[in-house]
């Protein structure tokens, strides 16, 4: 079974559960072990008690259009990474999914050799197990921001649901900030989930562009192409994607905080920590 999976390095191996994982080839250069992260010294810091709520998929399989099924959910890094920055700049966290299933991660992207990571993980652990679930959640009075961390996973149920929609709504309506990076931008179109106006038209954005992701199953990242594309259906309903390839890149309009892809995580804590503190600053 070893010599078989090296055989293909540019085959998405498929797992026992009949769902795909990366190729041995994407898993050798695509993952870490250990994360970009550098500590920050945030001068001022949020004093407050509200927490920032991280809307996260509980749903980790994408089937793509040859209807094999990619092991996905939320990127680790793309996770873990901002919320070092925002755990550094005196915030803490309260995590919720559409149906208040458990959090799902790219497990095969977790960097297994990053102590910093491992400790955040394990404080939160017991919220990612049994999260709120989004129809719960009332209002965003007691939210300090949104935080929607990327990864393929945030592509299967958030951008269709109708409560994340109407939170994203309250969020735009206030100006509160809304930070999300890679796919995870695709859960802006929740906004329009129940016939409702999308939000974020004439924004500017970054993200995990349609260009590269059609590269990917040539080498084994995905198992075929994508189910639809995250790209170009922000295109249509009016956002603005500034960026042509992944180089890290961030970009702030308004509320909204993105970054392009996992090289931008932390780029983005850095940028988007102190812009939630002064938010709230009194």
């Amino acid at each position: 079974m070893g010599l078989s999976k090296w055989l293909h390095p540019l085959t998405a191996q498929k797992t026992e559960d009949g769902t795909y994982d990366p190729s041995p080839f994407t898993l050798a250069l695509g993952t870490s072990t250990k994360t970009s992260y550098i500590a920050q010294n945030y001068e001022t810091k949020y004093t407050g008690n509200k927490p920032i709520l991280v809307a996260c998929t509980d749903d980790g399989r994408m089937k793509m259009k040859n209807d094999k099924v990619f092991n996905t959910g939320n990127h680790p890094i793309e996770m873990f990474l901002p919320m070092l920055h925002f755990r550094d700049a005196g915030f803490t966290f309260d995590i919720a999914t559409v149906s208040g299933g458990p959090v799902v991660l790219e497990m095969w992207a977790y960097p297994t050799k990053d102590e910093h990571v491992k400790s955040l993980h394990e404080s939160v652990q017991s919220m990612m197990e049994k999260p709120k679930k989004l129809a719960d959640i009332e209002s965003l009075d007691g939210y300090a921001a949104i935080f929607i961390p990327g990864g393929h996973g945030a592509m299967v149920n958030l951008p269709e649901s109708v409560e994340l929609g109407r939170l994203l709504h309250e969020a735009h309506d206030k100006g509160l900030p809304t930070v999300t990076l890679c796919h995870g931008p695709a859960a802006l179109l929740a906004t329009k989930a129940g016939e409702k106006e999308f939000a974020y038209g004439g924004y500017k954005s970054v993200c995990f562009t349609d260009k590269t992701d059609g590269t990917t199953p040539s080498f084994g990242y995905l198992p075929g192409q994508m189910p639809w594309k995250c790209q170009e259906a922000l295109e249509t309903q009016g956002i603005e994607i500034v960026n042509t390839s992944e180089t890290g890149a961030t970009n702030v309009d308004r509320e909204l905080i993105t970054g392009d892809s996992p090289n931008a995580a932390q780029n983005l804590g850095v940028v988007a920590a102190p812009i939630l503190v002064e938010f709230h600053a009194e």
